[in-house]
C-alpha cells in the first residue's frame, strides 16, 4: 500500500489553497501555494518520531507504585443461570487482595445506555439491565462474572480458577433473524420478544404511492457482517483513589475523557463528576470503539477506594474479541421503485440490527443515524425506512468507524449498482439521472438531512476518467484471455459527519515563549497535535515544537466532546483558529506599549513580536513575563448542522476461478471534502479508511457456533487484511468547501470505510456476473465464498 506521501504526490496540485473563488457556477478552492504552517500546508506528522521509535505512553506502560493487578472472570457460556461456589477460596489464596461479585457492588448502577431512541410508535424502547457484574444469568460468552484483584495478574487469574461457577444452560440464539421467529429463545422473557426497537425514518403512505406507479422495481437483501474493531493496543485501565480529598483518577485509553468521566461519575458510581479524574495518554486506536465506558473502568475504581492501592487491568487480544463492543452487522433488504426512465420514485428498506445480548452504550442510535442517509447521494422524494434493533446471545455492538454510515451507504450503492443491470443503463448512467443537482444544493433529503454543498457527478466523472472506466471493457477480455473474471465497479457516497455543536479551544501562552493548546478532543492516531498545531503555529510565529497540544485530562481541560463521528477537526480547529486570534490580539495589546507601535504596526514572527519593517522587537517570552495574568485565548465556536463529505471510490479487480482469490488491480478515489487542513494527514485518514472497508468486504468474520461460542475469537482465526493484499490507491480531491462549518471543512476520518465496501462488492458482483452467472454476493467475500459462489452458479 502506498503511504500517505505517495497518495499525495499522486493527487497532484490536489491539495488545496487556502480561499474559495467562484468558478463554471460552483465553488472550487485555487490552487496557490500553502504557507509553512496554516491550513493546507503539507505538514509531516510532529507525533510519529516519538511513536515510531518506542517513546509513545500508552496506559499498559502506567504502573504506579504499589500497583495490584486485576482480572475478570467471564462466562464461559452463552446463556445460562449462575452461581458461584468456593469464592472464598480465592479470596484466601496468596496474593489475593480482593475479589468483587455482583453481592459485593450492589451499590454500582448497571452499565448504561445512554441512546433511548423514540420508536415508529412514538413510545421510548426499554432498555434491559446490564450490570457490571452478572449475578444470576450470563447472556453472551464473556459477559463478566468476578474481579479479582492481587498481587499481580498470573496470581489473580490462578485465584480465578479456584471459583467455581455452576452453569444451569438455557437456550440460545445468535442469529438475528432467527431471534426474530415464533417461539425463538428470548433474551430477556419479561419483553416477550427479542425485537429491542423498532425506529424509523420517512413516509410509508406516499412511498406505497410511488410504488403504485412504477415502471420497474429493483429488489436486494444484503448482509452487513458483523466485525472486531482489532485496534493496535488493546484496552487498560488504573484506578486510583485519594482518601484526603475523596478524588478518583482513572488512566485508560478513551475516545474522549469528559464523556467517559461523566458515565462513570453520575450513572454508575453515582458520585459529583468533579470527584473523578480521567486521564488518557496515548492511545494505539479507537475506530469508535473506546468511545465507551466498560465493566472494567469502574471496577478498577471501587477496588482502588476499597483496597487504598491502585488497581490496573490489561486486557488480553482474546478479551477483546468477546468483551468489547462489535460493529456493523445487519440484514437488510430494499425496493427501489424507478420510473421508465429509470429515475427514482420511492425506496423501501428494512433492517434488521443485531444489538447482541444488552443495549451498549450507544447501541440504538446507530441504526438511527446510519438509516437517516439511506437516500444517499440520490434525489429521493419517497422513502420508508424501518430499524429493528435485535436481541441475541453476542456481544453487544456499538459504534465502529463510521458508526450507521457505512451500512447505508453500502445498501444504496448495491442497490442502485443492480438497478442500474437491470435497467440496463449501467453504473454510471443511473447514477447521473439521479443525482442531486448542484443547482438544487442546499438540499433537504426526505430523512431531513440537509446538504450543503458538493459537486456529485463532478466527482464521479473524474474517478471515471482516472480509473479508465472507458477502457474497462478491453481490460475484461485481456483477463478472460488467460482465464480470470474482470470486474470494476463503484461507489458514490456521502455521509454526515461533525455533527451540531462545537469543541471549546484555550490557546496559552507561557512563560518560556511556547503556547499550549488545551481541548476536549482526544486523539487516537490522527494527527491532532499537528493539525491543531500549524494553524496555531501560524498564527502565532512559531514553530511547531514550540506548541504543545493537551488533551485527554479532565483536570487540565475544562470540557470536552471528545473524538467520534469525524469531529475533531472540523470542530476543534474553527475553535483554535479564533482562540488563536484572540491571544494574539492580547499579545499585541501589551507589546504595543513596550515597543511604542500600534497593534495593527506589529507581526508575530520566530517567537518575537516586532514592528513591521524594523528590527524593534520583544520576545514572547518578555511579554509572558510581563502580562499581570497569564495569556489566553479560549474560544468555543459552534455549528448548526452537520457536515456532509462525499465523493467517489471505483475498485478494479480480477477473481481466480479456481481458487476464489481476489486481487485488487487499481483502485481510484476522489473526494470532496471541503477545506483541507493538511493533505498528509488526509492521505493517511483516507487509506486507512479504505484498507478497512477492504478488510471488511474480502476478509473479516465473525462466526459464532449455535451454542453461541465465538469460533473467531483469535487473530489465528480471525482474518485482517494485510499491507501486501491492498492496491496502490490513487487518492485526489475535488473539493467544494462546506458552508455550515466555519473554515469551510467537512470531515474525513470515516469516509474511507463508508465509501470502500459498495465499491469492492460492486467490482466482484461484476466481475462472477459477468465471468460465471454469480448472482448475487455478500460480505465477506472469502476465497472460500467465491470460489462456491463460482461452482454453484455453474450448477
Amino acid at each position: 500500500m502506498s503511504g500517505p506521501t505517495t497518495g499525495l504526490l499522486r493527487s497532484g496540485a490536489s491539495f488545496l489553497g487556502r480561499f474559495p473563488v467562484k468558478k463554471q457556477g460552483r465553488f472550487q478552492m485555487n490552487q496557490m501555494a500553502p504557507s509553512k504552517f496554516g491550513i493546507g500546508a503539507p505538514i509531516r506528522r510532529k507525533e510519529d518520531a516519538a511513536l515510531v521509535t518506542g517513546h509513545g505512553r500508552y496506559t499498559d506502560d502506567y504502573t504506579p507504585e504499589g500497583c495490584l493487578h486485576a482480572y475478570v472472570l467471564r462466562s464461559s457460556m452463552a446463556h445460562a443461570r449462575i452461581s458461584l461456589s468456593n469464592v472464598e477460596a480465592a479470596r484466601d489464596h496468596p496474593g489475593v487482595a480482593l475479589v468483587l461479585t455482583a453481592e459485593d457492588i450492589d451499590d454500582l448502577k448497571p452499565m448504561p445506555t445512554k441512546a433511548v431512541m423514540p420508536q415508529i410508535d412514538g413510545t421510548p424502547h426499554k432498555v434491559p439491565p446490564r450490570p457490571v457484574l452478572c449475578g444470576d444469568t450470563v447472556r453472551h460468552v464473556g459477559d463478566a462474572i468476578a474481579f479479582i484483584v492481587a498481587k499481580d495478574v498470573n496470581t489473580a487469574k490462578s485465584a480465578a480458577e479456584l471459583i467455581e461457577v455452576d452453569y444451569e444452560p438455557l437456550p440460545v440464539v445468535v442469529d438475528i433473524e432467527k431471534a426474530l421467529e415464533p417461539g425463538a429463545t428470548l433474551i430477556w422473557p419479561e419483553f416477550g420478544t427479542n425485537k429491542a426497537f423498532v425506529l424509523g425514518h420517512g413516509d410509508a403512505a406516499k412511498t406505497e404511492a410511488a410504488f403504485a406507479k412504477a415502471a420497474h422495481v429493483t429488489s436486494i437483501r444484503v448482509v452487513n457482517n458483523r466485525l472486531v474493531s482489532n485496534y493496535m493496543e488493546v484496552r487498560a485501565c488504573v484506578g486510583e483513589y485519594d482518601e484526603d480529598s475523596g478524588r478518583y483518577t482513572l488512566t485508560a485509553g478513551t475516545q474522549g475523557g469528559h464523556g467517559a468521566r461523566d458515565v462513570i461519575a453520575k450513572d454508575i458510581l453515582d458520585i459529583d463528576p468533579a470527584r473523578l479524574r480521567v486521564i488518557t495518554p496515548d492511545v494505539g486506536g479507537g475506530f469508535g470503539t473506546k468511545i465507551f465506558v466498560y465493566r472494567e473502568y469502574p471496577l478498577c475504581l471501587v477496588a482502588a477506594q476499597r483496597l487504598g492501592k491502585p488497581v490496573k487491568w490489561t486486557g488480553e487480544r482474546m478479551e477483546h474479541f468477546v468483551t468489547d463492543a462489535h460493529g456493523r452487522d445487519n440484514v437488510t433488504t430494499a425496493e427501489l421503485a424507478l420510473d421508465s426512465d429509470g429515475r427514482i420514485l420511492g425506496l423501501k428498506i428494512d433492517v434488521l440490527a443485531a444489538m447482541g445480548a444488552y443495549l451498549h452504550q450507544y447501541a440504538p442510535f446507530i441504526p438511527f443515524v446510519g438509516t437517516s442517509m439511506s437516500t444517499g447521494l440520490y434525489d429521493v422524494s419517497a422513502l420508508a425506512v424501518t430499524a429493528t434493533g435485535v436481541y441475541a446471545n453476542t456481544v453487544p455492538t456499538d459504534a465502529y468507524r463510521g458508526a450507521g454510515r457505512p451500512e447505508a451507504a453500502y445498501l444504496i450503492e448495491r442497490l442502485i449498482e443492480k438497478a442500474g443491470l437491470e435497467t440496463g443503463l449501467g453504473s454510471a448512467e443511473i447514477r447521473r439521472r439521479n443525482f442531486v443537482a448542484s443547482d438544487r444544493l442546499p438540499y433537504t433529503t426526505a430523512t431531513g438531512r440537509m446538504y450543503d454543498t458538493g459537486d456529485f457527478a463532478g466527482h464521479m466523472d473524474k474517478a471515471m476518467e482516472v480509473a479508465d472506466w472507458a477502457g474497462f471493457a478491453e481490460r475484461q477480455k485481456q483477463s478472460a484471455a488467460v482465464g480470470r473474471y474482470r470486474g470494476i465497479g463503484m461507489c458514490c457516497y456521502i455521509e454526515a459527519c461533525a455533527f451540531p455543536g462545537g469543541e471549546e479551544a484555550t490557546v496559552e501562552l507561557n512563560g518560556d515563549g511556547t503556547v499550549t493548546l488545551l481541548i476536549g478532543t482526544q486523539t487516537n492516531g490522527q494527527g491532532h497535535a499537528t493539525a491543531y498545531g500549524q494553524v496555531i503555529a501560524e498564527h502565532l510565529g512559531l514553530d511547531l515544537d514550540r506548541i504543545e497540544v493537551i488533551q485527554g485530562d479532565t483536570d487540565r481541560v475544562r470540557k470536552g466532546g471528545g473524538t467520534g463521528g469525524s469531529r475533531s477537526i472540523p470542530l476543534g480547529l474553527p475553535s483554535v483558529n479564533e482562540a488563536s486570534k484572540s491571544l494574539v490580539r492580547k499579545i499585541k495589546e501589551l507589546a504595543a506599549d513596550r515597543l511604542e507601535a500600534g497593534p495593527e504596526d506589529l507581526e508575530l514572527v520566530d517567537g518575537s513580536v516586532r514592528v513591521v519593517g524594523t528590527d524593534r522587537q520583544v520576545t514572547l517570552a518578555e511579554i509572558a513575563a510581563a502580562a499581570p495574568e497569564t495569556l489566553a485565548g479560549r474560544e468555543e465556536v459552534k455549528q448548526a448542522e452537520a457536515t456532509y463529505p462525499n465523493g467517489t471510490h471505483i475498485c478494479e479487480l480480477e477473481v481466480d476461478p479456481d481458487t476464489g482469490d481476489v486481487e485488487i488491480l487499481n483502485y481510484v478515489i476522489v473526494d470532496d471534502f471541503g477545506v483541507t487542513v493538511n493533505p498528509i494527514l488526509l492521505a493517511g485518514q483516507v487509506h486507512g479508511g479504505t484498507a478497512q472497508a477492504i478488510s471488511q468486504a474480502l476478509c473479516e468474520r465473525t462466526v459464532y457456533d449455535e451454542e453461541g461460542q465465538l469460533l473467531t475469537a483469535s487473530l489465528l482465526d480471525y482474518q485482517l487484511i494485510r499491507a501486501e493484499d491492498l492496491p496502490d490507491f490513487n487518492f485526489q480531491t475535488r473539493n467544494v468547501p462546506s458552508t455550515t462549518n466555519a473554515l469551510g471543512i467537512k470531515g474525513a476520518g470515516e469516509a474511507g470505510t463508508i465509501g470502500g465496501c459498495a465499491s469492492v462488492m460492486n467490482a466482484l458482483q461484476k466481475a462472477l456476473g459477468d465471468g460465471a452467472g454469480v448472482g448475487h454476493i455478500d460480505m465477506p467475500a472469502t476465497p472460500l465464498r467465491v470460489w462456491e459462489a463460482i461452482r454453484a452458479a455453474r450448477g
